[in-house]
């Protein structure tokens, strides 16, 4: 039987509403879809691939606003430093393994290409945002089982609505906090003024260990210790890492989508994240309200943006659904044997039961 998500075990982050589907797609236009890689033999794979459509297929020629953040920068997500410059994002946004980028890469220019011919000719060319996380632990990294059409498959499959979670795409072989994790989401809907918008965040979760874990601010990792976990397997070579995607239609500037994507940092510190030496926390943030056409005859175009004093419940929203969006990586994750036999655990629920019994 399929697990379930945090909010099915008592879990409740923050005093928001979530959307329909707690979910980045309950952001409108933005669509997520998974490729997924599981095989056994010489060169075990646990990897995949994930895809967020920013608004459907458009993209190209509607360039929506984004940002991005480095809390700690061992880990990439390459197309940030054109984001950074232009405050745009003109790509599909990939996800996978660490050695898999340049894969990755290749793989949505092909899809570009395949769709927008003038690239590189009546256009220019375009710089792809993939990020990644380290999944060496459990997949035969080495390997190379990624290809650029399990790209195309992934964005094939991309999709408003429900998102799979846990074991999926890029989150095959990701662990957090020394329990099985992998892909997580979550919403938020605010109201500011007369308005209402949706935030919405999807995290590639990867990082800590298991003494740093909290659960809506009590640390459930330190108690799974004091049960005997601490005699649990653990990789002790890397970091791990986060990716962490926000997504939202509120009419936001890129200077502003950067306050926001800083936020996203406090909800992954929540978790007990302390950001270590060896471990990348980067943040991309982009809204779908606004766009920037492509065509070179628009000389000009005005935007709807929200005044500085009045974002506030957006940060508030992000820094929930950032939390949420992890414990659901780490509540629907299943157990998962990789290669030389290693198990990453899921999170045991009956234990986590006990302690929610005790909570005040």
């Amino acid at each position: 039987m399929a697990r379930t998500r945090a909010r099915d075990h008592g879990v409740m982050i923050g005093d928001l509403p979530t959307g329909p589907y707690n979910a980045i797609t309950d952001v409108e236009g933005v669509l997520v879809g998974h490729a997924t890689l599981i095989s056994d033999g010489d060169t075990p794979a646990r990897t995949g691939v994930t895809v967020i459509m920013p608004n459907e297929r458009r993209i190209f020629h509607e360039r929506v606003l984004g940002n991005a953040f480095v809390l700690n920068g061992a880990g990439e997500l390459s197309g940030i430093t054109q984001v950074h410059e232009w405050g745009l994002i003109e790509t599909p946004i990939a996800l996978t393994n660490t050695m898999s980028v340049g894969t990755c890469s290749r793989g949505v220019v092909d899809y570009m290409l395949n769709r927008h011919a003038e690239i590189g000719d009546d256009h220019d060319v375009v710089i792809p945002i993939v990020g990644e996380c380290d999944d060496s632990w459990l997949n035969d990294v080495s390997g190379q089982h990624i290809r650029p059409g399990h790209v195309q498959q992934a964005i094939n499959a991309a999709a408003s609505g429900r998102v799979p979670e846990g074991n999926v795409g890029a989150g095959t072989g990701m662990i957090t906090c020394d329990l099985k994790a992998g892909i997580g989401t979550s919403s938020r809907v605010i109201e500011i003024g007369d308005d209402r918008f949706t935030v919405g965040v999807l995290v590639l979760s990867n990082f800590g260990t298991l003494n740093q874990l909290r659960v809506d601010g009590l640390p459930f990792g330190r108690y799974l210790e004091r049960q005997g976990w601490e005699e649990v397997e653990k990789r002790r070579v890397n970091y791990g890492s986060i990716i962490c995607v926000v997504a939202t239609d509120a009419p936001l500037t890129p200077h502003q989508l950067g306050r926001i994507a800083k936020r996203a940092a406090l909800g992954i510190g929540r978790c007990g994240s302390t950001a270590n030496h060896g471990s990348g926390e980067i943040v991309l943030a982009f809204s779908t309200k606004n766009v920037v056409p492509r065509s070179s005859a628009v000389l000009r175009y005005s935007w709807d943006v929200l005044a500085d004093r009045a974002i506030n419940p957006l940060y508030v929203a992000t820094i929930d659904a950032t939390e949420e969006a992890i414990l659901n990586a780490l509540f629907a994750a299943e157990t998962m044997i990789g290669r030389y036999g290693r198990v990453a655990p899921a999170l045991p629920l009956d234990l986590f039961k006990q302690f929610r019994a005790h909570w005040p």
